[in-house]
């Protein structure tokens, strides 16, 4: 059938079908605009295959097996730059679960007011255009280059898109945590389904290395690059994710769709761990084809698809449509979640704000609207995306942008809504400076020990900043201005200060109700400070016991998965 096979076919349309109607059943629970925004009712396994489904899709495997190709093993920071964030999730989810939010826009206007609020609310919808993008033009590249004769990218692209919007309408959060479930184990096939096969063509690890080398030399097996993916790009690179994190608006409904706030804390830090797992699967892929491909032009971007198309029809009849199943399994858990959260930004901090004497079924039907509003200009931004790795590197920088103004807010009493703007409008700014402008980019490759610390590098339109010194210097000059305007401009007090600080100390226990974002409810104390120093405007909060030993647990398992990768793939 139109060069796909019935057999595929079947696979394929049974698994949409299934998943559809799984994730529209949440329908019935969704009466309000927050429950179709911010459930909680959640507990860990579920919450593990969200974290896991909605931070893990297609694009990612077409990144890194597309720069592992082109770049050997290093590829593999392409995704395992958020490896050594990880741990640091233990500490981040129960932070985000006390806020007690609907969005993260919630969170912005309780530190800093309205207008800063409304600022997050825009980029952040930008965020998540940028990712639906990314997302879209990953899986199409895969499922084009999986079925030339089927369905070309363009195609691909659209036919995705209709999927995941009819239950994330319905379903909202619920549908799109059910689904995950589900959806998150497909994605492990997706993930893995490819590897034995590809393996056994090269003839192996001990194969697949001998012909790297032979083709690229032994850099191309070394988990860092000192040309392109150092140690120095590794680190930079990490703290740049680190700083952007919370902000990404997908990360509240990972954190806080729990009952409790530990449901969040487990469900974040080990789904995000089992993506780190599959990462090494990818990369792997990309270093075979290296071998596999040998003396053949390929684009990129291609490579998973091919690879697909190359091994799957002759192996078992339907495997290639479990493959395009799995494809779109890891592209809806994740596109669905997005476009919720995006339209909880805008009905919730936007429009909400303007338009306050509707009821709630008109504020429900707004963010089902709007979702599919932002789905569709994902899909123009696919349409436009040069290309997925060029994409990743956009969305990297745009996530940092206001995570400055944000992680100033949790640690520093005395910054302000004029510093919050200033450090999100400065790095941007600077931003834009080192990334677009010819004259800049020029005056940098002349400073003093320029060379010797590759200030600069050659790009496709000639130099470029690299990226790890243009990170550093949008994070060093927004922190930077928001701490000079802070201290310039008048502090905030008052009772919602009070209170934003006095939700990072309370816990969640058990199910609570609350009857507005960012409150707490009336039956709870607020525990006095616990701080090192509890007398200055610096807040840093004394780690528990359990806090501490669930972020050693962490840097565990961050060790026990680059090990391996070390001991049998690196040269």
């Amino acid at each position: 059938m139109f060069g796909f096979g019935v057999t595929n076919m079947v696979v394929v349309v049974v698994y949409l079908l299934g998943i559809t109607a799984l994730g529209s059943m949440a329908a019935r629970w969704i009466k309000r605009s927050d429950e179709f925004i911010m459930p909680r009712r959640f507990g860990k396994s579920m919450l593990i295959m969200h974290a896991f489904g909605t931070g893990t899709h297609s694009d990612q495997a077409v990144s890194v097996a597309a720069k592992s190709y082109t770049a050997g093993l290093s590829g593999i920071w392409y995704q395992w730059l958020w490896l050594f964030v990880t741990p640091f999730y233990w500490f981040i989810a129960p932070m985000m679960r006390r806020f007690r939010a609907i969005t993260i826009g919630d969170i912005f206007e309780l530190r800093y007011g309205p207008s800063v609020s409304m600022l997050y609310s825009t980029m952040g919808m930008a965020m998540m255009l940028t990712n639906i993008g990314l997302m879209l033009r990953g899986a199409g590249a895969v499922v084009g280059a999986a079925t030339p004769d089927a369905l070309n990218t363009d195609l691909a692209i659209a036919a995705i898109t209709v999927l995941f919007v009819i239950y994330g309408m319905a379903g909202g959060l619920s549908g799109a945590i059910i689904t995950d479930f589900v959806q998150g184990i497909f994605t492990v096939l997706f993930s893995f389904i490819l590897l034995p096969f590809v393996l056994n063509a090269v003839g192996g690890l001990g194969g697949m290395q001998e012909k790297i080398v032979e083709i690229s030399g032994e850099g191309a097996l070394s988990l860092v690059a000192p040309g392109e993916i150092g140690i120095f790009y590794v680190v930079v690179i990490a703290v740049n994710a680190l700083v952007g994190i919370v902000t990404q608006p997908h990360v509240l409904g990972n954190c806080a769709a729990g009952r409790e706030e530990n449901d969040g804390q487990v469900g974040f830090m080990f789904g995000n761990l089992l993506k780190r797992v599959c990462t090494v699967a990818w990369t792997v892929t990309g270093l075979a084809a290296i071998a596999y491909f040998a003396g053949r032009e390929i684009n990129p971007d291609l490579i998973y698809g091919e690879m697909a198309r190359e091994f799957f029809p002759r192996i078992l009849p339907g495997l290639l449509g479990v493959f395009v199943a799995s494809i779109l399994a890891a592209v809806m858990s994740s596109c669905d979640s997005f476009m919720i959260a995006s339209s909880g930004l805008f009905t919730n901090n936007l429009y909400k704000r303007f338009v306050t004497d509707k009821g709630e079924h008109h504020y429900l039907w707004v963010a089902r609207v709007t979702g599919v509003v932002m789905v569709a200009l994902g899909v123009g931004y696919a349409y436009w995306l040069p290309s997925v790795v060029r994409g990743l590197e956009i969305f990297w920088k745009v996530c940092a942008m206001m995570g400055v103004a944000f992680w100033l807010g949790v640690f520093w009493r005395r910054a302000t809504a004029a510093g919050a703007w200033a450090a999100t409008v400065t790095s941007l700014a600077a931003w834009a400076l080192s990334a677009h402008s010819e004259a800049f980019v020029h005056a940098v490759s002349e400073l003093p020990l320029a060379d010797t610390l590759q200030f600069v590098v050659s790009g496709e339109s000639g130099l470029e900043m690299y990226m790890p010194w243009q990170m550093l210097f949008y994070l060093f000059v927004g922190l930077l201005t928001g701490v000079v305007v802070s201290l310039l401009t008048p502090r905030r007090d008052g009772e919602k200060l009070e209170r934003y600080y006095a939700l990072l100390r309370t816990p969640v226990r058990g199910e609570e109700e609350v009857p507005e974002p960012c409150t707490l409810p009336d039956d709870v104390t607020v525990p006095e400070k616990d701080e090192l120093l509890p007398e200055s405007d610096l807040r840093i909060p004394k780690p528990s016991v359990r806090g501490v030993v669930g972020f050693l647990v962490g840097w565990a398992c961050v060790l026990a998965i680059i090990i391996p990768v070390y001991l049998l793939i690196a040269a």
